[in-house]
């Protein structure tokens, strides 16, 4: 692949990367609740995904989605309730400022693993993932050369700025409850819950694009 398609491709990856999007928001969640360090676990495992989701559109299955109604529509319901139940758990938390103390004292309550399946379950069932991977990865893909080495590119080059992008976010959140005082912690909390929320319900009313 030509050095002018690997930056445009990573220009409009940043683009659509930065945007607040659910994992992003949730490096934001878990640098304020559990720290940088604990929140890069997040992060692996949607880079993870990356790879899961970029990999699968190679393989057809963003065509399948984009084709069949019945399997659309059961990886948007599993992704819309898993998002509402996220949402819904930060809704109801006590604040990050009463976790970030926790977490010394009881070892830290949500383990890596949990903060890794979290991230990595927000993307894999989210079908619009695959539909936009589906729709954007082909325009920088030269057919006449071979695809998997192509497709193995992007996909490195898009994980690695989503993992950029997701530390910056994860950065911003564990400065900015240092300064918050408990009650606009918990107002923290409660944006990106009703962000998530918000995502919840735009997925849930998502439809396919006629063909």
């Amino acid at each position: 692949m030509s050095e002018v398609t690997i930056l445009a491709f990573a220009l409009v990856a940043f683009i659509g990367i930065a945007t607040p999007g659910p994992t992003v928001l949730l490096a934001l969640t878990n640098g304020s609740r559990h720290g940088v360090r604990r929140a890069i676990s997040g992060m692996i495992g949607a880079v993870l995904s990356d790879f899961v989701l970029i990999g699968a559109v190679a393989l057809g299955l963003g065509a399948l989605l984009a084709a069949s109604e019945f399997w659309f529509t059961v990886v948007k319901w599993l992704g819309a309730a898993y998002l509402a139940f996220l949402g819904i758990m930060l809704l109801r938390s006590r604040g990050t400022l009463d976790i970030a103390t926790d977490r010394e004292s009881d070892g830290g309550a949500a383990t890596k693993r949990a903060i890794f399946l979290k991230s990595f379950l927000v993307a894999v069932t989210n079908p619009k993932g695959y539909l936009f991977f589906s729709a954007f990865l082909p325009q920088f893909i030269e057919p006449a050369l071979p695809q998997a080495s192509q497709y193995a590119v992007l996909a490195t080059v898009f994980a690695s700025i989503d993992f950029v992008v997701m530390f910056g976010y994860a950065l911003i959140g564990s400065q900015a409850v240092r300064f918050l005082k408990r009650s606009g912690a918990i107002w923290l909390d409660r944006v990106c819950g009703g962000a998530l929320l918000a995502l919840a319900g735009s997925l849930a009313f998502y439809r396919r694009a006629a063909n």
